[in-house]
């Protein structure tokens, strides 16, 4: 399937698109592509916010997106890598099955899975600004976000070891 197709098939049944592409066998390739990818619409998703901030106070947009890339592009990538680490041990703790990988591609493509939400909520953020939209949307992205990421964990440690 598509990526985009396989983002909406998300929306229907996270555990079922996350045990497809698991039983496709380890592809780091893969992963890191979706983490990449994850990270690029991430950043896409601050430059309304960004460019809001920075008429608000008559400064230079540049810098501001210069930061926010290399705070998505270089530095949360490896972050996400160390979080999916201790999601891991975390499952393994709780008798989980699934591998180091799956552990990986259930956080990455929760990541990505929940990226509209997160984009919806950059437009917010730099069209209307703070308030209970801003809130509402956050909020609506975060559960979606754990929502896939806690089915991803599930269908990767019952699966088992491939």
């Amino acid at each position: 399937m598509t990526l985009s197709r396989e983002i909406v098939a998300t929306w229907r049944g996270p555990g079922a698109v996350v045990s497809r592409l698991y039983a496709e066998g380890q592809r780091e390739d893969r992963a890191l592509m979706l983490l990449m990818a994850a990270c690029a619409l991430f950043f896409i998703s601050q430059m309304p916010q960004l460019a809001r901030q920075a008429h608000l106070d008559g400064a230079d947009l540049n810098p501001r997106l210069g930061g926010a890339l290399m705070a998505w592009v270089v530095i949360a990538p490896l972050l996400f890598y160390a979080l999916a680490f201790v999601a891991h041990l975390l499952a393994k703790l709780l008798g989980g099955q699934g591998t180091a990988y799956g552990a990986r591609l259930a956080l990455f493509w929760a990541l990505l899975a929940s990226a509209p939400l997160l984009l919806l909520n950059g437009l917010v953020a730099g069209l209307i600004g703070p308030g209970l939209e801003l809130t509402l949307v956050g909020v609506a992205w975060t559960i979606a976000f754990l929502w896939f990421w806690i089915a991803g964990m599930v269908a990767v440690n019952r699966r088992g070891a491939t």
